[in-house]
């Protein structure tokens, strides 16, 4: 299953009728051939609009097409009228961007001024209220608007993807999570469905597939993944029984909707009840871009599910866990380089991390539920996480959070994992974000978000931060460098 919709981008090019239009034309053919050079896969459009008459043929042809995401390029100063009356009607991911003149032996018949055209077409976007993509500098050469065209890929398969998302829940919160409270409104204003099932429902479905003659494909599935990990193997047929309960669901539920992330329920009586932990399948499940959010955490699937998006990679939904001790920094000096102390900390859960940001993956159980469920006993009914230390490279935390006012918020921090032993269990890693503590206290705490955040396994924030604004997420918040100081923050250190 791909869980996400697949861009089709086009670019076409507009005139304003006292400018050459053969101008545009050129300049377009150049951008194809720049995204061509890139591997870029992209339409143009061979009508270059000069007024609504164009406007309209356009629109026709983008539907011919199936069209779902448009650069409108000015190769001159463009109509600002038209231009932005295509964007608005157009109703999907645009975004608007502009050529830089080539030379200055052509600056009186090729002058194209649209430097100056963009700024006409901003005032008429705010008049239109259209919400759309503007790249940080809008203005380039081919091969400079190419990169900017591919940054816009990604940017527009999240807002696609969004609108024919549904997440599924099952059983309400745990008591002690009201940090993973999930107001419903913000969800369908970003045009999300949402299906809540009680823990009844899964249990029943979970039960009517004791019997499924594909549990053995699922369980050799697991054998080849697992390989050495396979501590308890005799545990396999549950969870290939589970994996395929959700499957089921999943495909008997999706109904208007064409992509799925779950929030489920997974402590403390689903132990007890079904007889392990569901983190392995989790992982799993989200090794193939369907995340399921621990705790009924509704926002943290959408998190997970957007970076998923982003990325095309697998993500981890993660507690922001623990301080990393002082002996463990001066043993690892090597490792953890310019970062502070307090820059670092430990993202840790119980064991749903994709096996392949692992290393050496290894089917256990959940420490934590064995003290309250099994005390002095041999672990049962808490096995089935799947641990090992997460593999050092780029990351990028993230959230989108409805609050309980039914507003929405958001933050990113780019950063990395350390190579280094976090001397602990679960799915861990010591990770590194420059002005940690800073962002902890003046964002994680100030703004009220919830200890779960979604990670992304390469640096992705540009996308997600203009992902948001389109969104039309006011408050996006990030790990601000040292000399800019947060909203409340002491300037008295």
């Amino acid at each position: 299953m791909v869980n996400f919709s697949e861009v089709k981008l086009a670019v076409v090019a507009v005139s304003r009728d006292c400018f050459p239009i053969e101008l545009s034309r050129n300049r377009k053919n150049l951008l194809l051939k720049a995204c061509q050079n890139k591997n870029i896969s992209i339409t143009g459009i061979e009508k270059a609009v000069e007024n609504e008459r164009d406007v309209l043929a356009v629109l026709t042809e983008l539907k011919e097409k199936n069209i779902n995401a448009l650069v409108i390029y000015l190769g001159n100063f463009g109509p600002e009228g038209p231009e932005t009356m295509l964007a608005q009607k157009f109703a999907k991911p645009v975004m608007f961007v502009a050529a830089a003149e080539e030379t200055g032996e052509n600056l009186i018949g090729g002058r194209g001024d649209a430097f100056c055209g963009m700024l006409s077409a901003s005032y008429n976007m705010g008049l239109r209220e259209i919400y759309l993509y503007v790249p940080e500098y809008p203005v380039g050469l081919a091969s400079d608007v190419a990169d900017m065209i591919s940054d816009f890929e990604n940017i527009a398969r999240i807002i696609l993807s969004l609108k024919k998302l549904k997440i599924i829940s099952f059983g309400p919160r745990p008591y002690d999570f009201l940090a993973c409270n999930a107001p419903i409104k913000p969800l369908y204003k970003l045009g999300i469905e949402v299906m809540e099932n009680s823990e009844l429902d899964l249990f029943e479905a979970f039960n009517k597939h004791k019997d499924d003659s594909r549990i053995p494909a699922i369980i050799q599935e697991m054998e080849e993944e697992l390989n050495k990990g396979n501590k308890y193997p005799e545990l396999l047929f549950k969870l290939a029984q589970y994996e395929l309960t959700l499957k089921d669901w999943l495909e008997h539920n999706i109904g208007a909707s064409k992509f799925v992330a779950f929030a489920n329920k997974c402590w403390p009586a689903f132990q007890t009840q079904f007889g392990f932990v569901p983190c392995y399948v989790n992982s799993r499940f989200a090794s193939r871009g369907i995340p399921i959010a621990c705790e009924t955490d509704i926002y943290g699937a959408l998190s997970e599910y957007i970076i998923t998006v982003a990325t095309k990679l697998p993500p981890a939904l993660l507690d922001i866990n623990n301080t990393v001790p002082k002996d463990i920094y001066e043993e690892n000096k090597d490792q953890v380089k310019d970062y502070r102390l307090n820059d670092l900390f430990m993202g840790f859960h119980c064991g749903n991390a994709p096996s392949c940001f692992l290393k050496d993956a290894e089917l256990k159980y959940q420490l934590i539920m064995h003290r309250l469920l099994e005390k002095d006993k041999e672990p049962d009914i808490t096995r089935g996480t799947l641990e090992g230390t997460i593999r050092p490279g780029r990351i990028t935390l993230f959230r989108l959070q409805g609050t309980a006012s039914c507003e929405l918020k958001s933050y990113l921090a780019e950063g990395e994992v350390l190579d280094i032993n976090p001397k602990s269990f679960g799915c861990i890693a010591v990770f590194a974000v420059k002005e940690m503590a800073r962002f902890y206290r003046h964002i994680l705490i100030e703004k009220r978000f919830p200890h779960h955040t979604a990670v992304a396994f390469k640096h992705t924030g540009k996308i997600l931060f203009e992902a948001m604004k389109m969104l039309q997420i006011e408050d996006i918040s990030y790990n601000q460098p040292e000399y800019l100081l947060y909203k409340k923050e002491n300037p008295f250190r």
